[in-house]
């Protein structure tokens, strides 16, 4: 399968897809089908598969392999794909993203180490170790409400210089550590808003575009706003900003991706099954993005 390049970097509107499970909570093929087609017509520019949002750390190891298998078969080289492989476990790490990168993936988006807890030394490392590891681009994924553990700005720039190192999903809120990496970044490197709420400031300071939550159930409005603000279009983007706002935070009322799996149940697209240790939405949740999703 011939694999889709970044040389102009990563850019514009990405969806951090779910996993859609049945009622016996085995993986659901095809609402995944549905799900990724969904996104590929309304123009979302790239997929990530068992991310976050796609519960990757509760599936087994031959159910991250069809999940991949079928995300990359699915999208059929349109778009990118672009396979989380990140642990808290550098050897397994390199061992996940090696049979990502076999499965015919475009690029790996890889978290920092969680719970360990690693030095700044102890992450440029790790990164280190699986870009050397593998013959695809790789996208750093900061997110330290999740791991504990924050990449610096200065770790970032570091790690940029990796011919493997294409772009960083920056999920920090730190503002200010965000422009540090958007500033002083070489070119070709893309720094990705992992925020959908702050999609507009970050693209504002000179990000490229977002790995969205909200994509999921809006992708059209997600695209429109992402290529609002590539244009500069900033009277436009305020007003998509506007609309999606509610939306962009109701779905982190609890844990990603609970919230999301509860709006994509009530539009139709999947069932409402998620895997202990996380739960169904409750029902305040549940009854705001109803509010939102339906309308007055």
């Amino acid at each position: 399968m011939v694999q889709l390049s970044f040389e102009a970097g990563l850019s514009g509107s990405l969806v951090a897809i779910v996993t859609p499970f049945d009622s016996k909570g085995a993986v659901d093929r095809a609402a995944f089908e549905v799900l990724i087609e969904r996104q590929i017509q309304h123009g979302t520019d790239g997929i990530v598969v068992c991310g976050t949002t796609g519960e990757a750390s509760t599936l087994s190891d031959s159910e991250y392999r069809a999940v991949v298998r079928q995300c990359v078969e699915n999208v059929a080289g349109r778009v990118p794909v672009i396979a989380g492989s990140g642990s808290n476990n550098t050897g397994h790490v390199v061992e996940t993203s090696l049979i990502a990168e076999d499965l015919g993936v475009d690029g790996l988006l890889v978290v920092a180490p969680y719970y360990n807890k690693p030095t700044q030394e102890g992450l440029r490392r790790h990164y280190e170790a699986v870009m050397d590891a593998v013959n695809i681009p790789v996208v750093l994924y900061n997110v330290p409400g999740r791991t504990a553990s924050n990449i610096s700005a200065a770790t970032t720039l570091a790690l940029s210089q990796h011919p493997k190192c294409i772009a960083v999903k920056e999920a920090s809120g730190n503002l200010s550590q965000i422009q540090e990496i958007i500033f002083n970044a070489p070119e070709g490197f893309s720094v990705l808003s992992g925020d959908d709420a702050l999609t507009f400031a970050m693209m504002a300071m000179g990000a490229s575009g977002v790995v969205g939550v909200a994509s999921n159930v809006v992708p059209g409005e997600m695209k429109r706003l992402v290529e609002a603000l590539a244009a500069e279009n900033m009277t436009e983007a305020r007003t998509l900003q506007a609309g999606l706002l509610p939306l962009m935070e109701a779905i982190f009322w609890e844990s990603n991706p609970i919230p999301i799996k509860a709006a994509l149940a009530h539009i139709g697209l999947i069932e409402e099954v998620l895997r202990l240790p996380l739960v169904p939405a409750n029902p305040k949740t549940r009854a705001r993005l109803v509010e939102i999703l339906d309308g007055p």
